[in-house]
């Protein structure tokens, strides 16, 4: 791991644990002001209102981010049943209330039964204020500019699902939930399909993101905490521990630098990170058919 706080122009990537209130794009542009680059991307967009784990490519690691097993993440939420919104979250506006009657007629049970629906691969509606595109618009755009949309069912996949407290109070029932899922998971979806299966309606007001891949709350630093010293996960460190290692000699790493095939390698399936005999990282490559073909270069 290097960390400096002076301006770098290394190439790795920095795990951000987002604040809540900032957009992913602002984060991307505080660690490019931080790394004083330009080129800084981000994978796994979170929610203004959303806190932890963003995933932050600089420099030639931004190219990186689409090669790396991002699709499975980690959440904690809390879930409020008892009301409907019109973003599915905190954010929105109120649009049903549920009788305390009926929110008092909800068990603990019932909520414990109900999560059994939501767990492994399940068919689910995303939020209307998603970012999925809708003929080519955002849908969120699509819905603040008054339109009415309906967007399609996907399959995703809930691998844990666990209630981790219920809390009877005022507005409603307040339950705290902690997820493995799948990428395209929409955990306001989750909190207003429970609600609705409950009858009495439901809607996200906290949620943070606890994992990305092989990236967690342990690695994550806060914007404040990167000013004080950036914290850069280099990118050899990164493919190294990601992908099958595969170490050139000196005549392998010339024809890998110009992303030319290589016969008689045995690569195992998927991508493997290709070394230099001095360590560095070049390229990723994959095998097809007798060659090994690359799926992204990473020298010039």
């Amino acid at each position: 791991m290097t960390t400096t706080s002076e301006p770098i122009v290394a190439d790795g990537i920095v795990v951000v644990d987002k604040p809540a209130g900032l957009t992913s794009h602002t984060v991307v542009a505080r660690v490019r002001r931080l790394a004083g680059t330009r080129k800084v991307g981000h994978a796994g967009t979170l929610d203004p209102m959303a806190t932890g784990v963003l995933v932050v490519g600089v420099n030639r690691a931004t190219r990186l981010l689409g090669h790396l097993q991002l699709a499975d993440k980690s959440y904690d939420a809390t879930l409020l049943l008892g009301s409907t919104t019109t973003t599915d979250d905190a954010e929105g506006s109120l649009v049903t209330t549920a009788s305390p009657e009926a929110v008092a007629a909800v068990s603990d049970e019932a909520i414990a039964v109900a999560v059994e629906d939501y767990r492994g691969e399940i068919s689910q509606i995303p939020s209307k204020v998603s970012a999925i595109k809708v003929d080519g618009k955002r849908a969120y755009e699509r819905v603040r500019a008054g339109e009415e949309i309906e967007l399609k069912a996907r399959s995703v996949t809930i691998s844990r699902y666990d209630v981790l407290a219920v809390r009877r109070v005022e507005q409603g029932l307040e339950i705290d939930i902690s997820v493995d899922c799948s990428s395209g998971t929409y955990i306001r979806a989750l909190a207003r399909d429970l609600g609705a299966q409950l009858g009495v309606g439901g809607h996200l007001t906290a949620l943070r993101r606890t994992r990305v891949g092989g990236f967690d709350l342990s690695a994550a630093h806060t914007l404040e905490a990167l000013g004080d010293k950036f914290v850069l996960l280099p990118i050899a460190e990164v493919a190294a521990e990601t992908f099958p290692r595969f170490d050139a000699d000196a005549d392998q790493e010339v024809a890998i630098r110009t992303g030319r095939p290589l016969a008689g390698l045995k690569l195992t399936e998927g991508e493997t990170a290709m070394f230099a005999p001095d360590g560095t990282f070049l390229a990723l490559y994959a095998p097809h058919g007798p060659l090994a073909k690359p799926s992204a270069v990473f020298v010039g």
